[in-house]
This record gives C-alpha cells, structure tokens and sequence, in this order.
C-alpha cells in the first residue's frame, strides 16, 4: 500500500497539469479556399465526425482549428443562417421530411 501511494500523487500532479486539447479558432475554408467561417465557436457537432456533419454547413469545405486564438477576434460568418445558429452546430431537422 504504501509503495502504491508514490505512484498515484506522481499520476495525480501529472493529471492536472497536463493541457487539455481544445480548439480555439474554427475556420472554414469554401471551395475557391475563401475564408468562410472563422470563429471561437465550431460551425459543426464536434461529437460526430466531421466528414459526416461539415458538408452539411458547407459542401466542398475543409475545416481547420487551432489551439491559439490568433486572427479569431474578427468573427467571420458567411454560411447559412441555420448551419450555426442550432445548438451544435447542425441544421435542425425539419418536420415535413420523412
């Protein structure tokens, strides 16, 4: 027990000063490589893939984050009004599709 005790306060100090991966600044690069989202906030559901949730909110697009937030305090929003404003990030489904 006492050979254990080391070893856990060795993992416990490591646990909280290690960094946490986030993303500071999204942007969103259209087709013709034009900046069409840039922002703190994602323009998708990170919790789903982004191949599966970007073509969504912009077909043809790549998306590209950042750990700093450098060029992000000028937001920039050029894709539909729907893509970002739903909780997540996505297009709320409609009610008349099946």
């Amino acid at each position: 027990m006492t050979t254990a005790f080391p070893y856990a306060a060795a993992a416990l100090v490591a646990a909280l000063f290690s960094q946490t991966a986030a993303a500071s600044c999204y942007v969103v690069y259209g087709p013709d490589k034009d900046i069409v989202y840039r922002a703190p906030v994602p323009p998708v559901d990170m919790s789903r893939q982004i191949h599966e949730t970007l073509p969504l909110v912009a077909p043809g697009s790549t998306l590209v984050f950042s750990p700093d937030n450098f060029g992000c305090e000028l937001t920039i929003n050029k894709l539909p009004l729907t893509a970002v404003s739903a909780p997540g990030g996505m297009r709320p489904a409609r009610a008349d599709r099946g």
